[in-house]
C-alpha cells in the first residue's frame, strides 16, 4: 500500500502464506513485524496485520519486490521480481525511505552483485531518490539474524526526517 509522501516504505520480497490467506502484510504467526513497529516508536500503539490500511496515517507503506506470487521467499527465482514495476511505484510515491525488511528484498532491487555486500542499517547511495535502508528480516524463518537495534536506528531515521 503506497501513497505520496510516506515517511518509510518497508519493502519485502513477496507475501508469505500467511499474508496471503489473510490478504495483510506480516500475518504469519512468528513474525516480529508489529511487534517490533511499536517497539522501536515508529507506531504509537501495538498494531497487527489486520490494522495495515491504517499505516499511511503513520507515514507508513508497504510493497514486494514480487507481487504476483506468495510463499516462503527461498521459492523465489529471478523472473518473479518485478524490479522494474518497483521502480515505478517508488518513484511515483517518493517515500522519504525504503527500508527493505531483509536482505534477499534488497538483493533483488538493488542488484545480486551489489546486495550481497551491503550490511544492515542506512546505505551510502539513494534509490530513486529515497534513502536506503536495509534490516534484518522479522520473518520467523530468519530468526537467527535477529536483531531490533538496525530497527531503532530505523526509527530514529524516520524521527529525525519527518519533522
Amino acid at each position: 500500500m503506497l501513497t505520496p509522501g510516506l515517511h518509510v516504505v518497508f519493502c519485502g520480497t513477496q507475501a508469505g502464506a500467511a499474508s496471503a490467506r489473510r490478504g495483510a502484510y506480516y500475518a504469519g504467526p512468528g513474525n516480529k513485524f508489529w511487534k517490533t513497529l511499536f517497539e522501536t516508536g515508529l507506531v504509537p500503539r501495538q498494531l497487527g496485520p489486520a490494522d495495515f490500511p491504517d499505516l499511511p496515517r503513520y507515514g507508513i507503506g508497504f510493497t514486494d519486490v514480487a507481487k504476483a506470487t506468495s510463499g516462503p521467499a527461498s521459492a523465489l527465482t529471478r523472473q518473479h521480481f518485478d524490479i522494474a514495476g518497483f521502480l515505478a511505484k517508488l518513484h511515483e510515491h517518493a517515500p522519504a525511505i525504503i527500508a527493505f525488511n531483509g536482505k534477499r528484498a534488497a538483493q533483488a532491487a538493488l542488484g545480486e552483485e551489489r546486495g550481497l555486500k551491503l550490511g544492515y542499517g542506512l546505505q551510502p547511495s539513494l534509490l530513486v531518490g529515497s534513502r536506503v535502508f536495509i534490516l534484518p528480516s522479522t520473518s520467523g524463518a530468519a530468526s537467527g539474524y535477529w536483531s531490533i537495534e538496525p530497527w531503532r536506528e530505523l526509527a530514529a531515521l524516520v524521527k529525525e526526517t519527518s519533522f
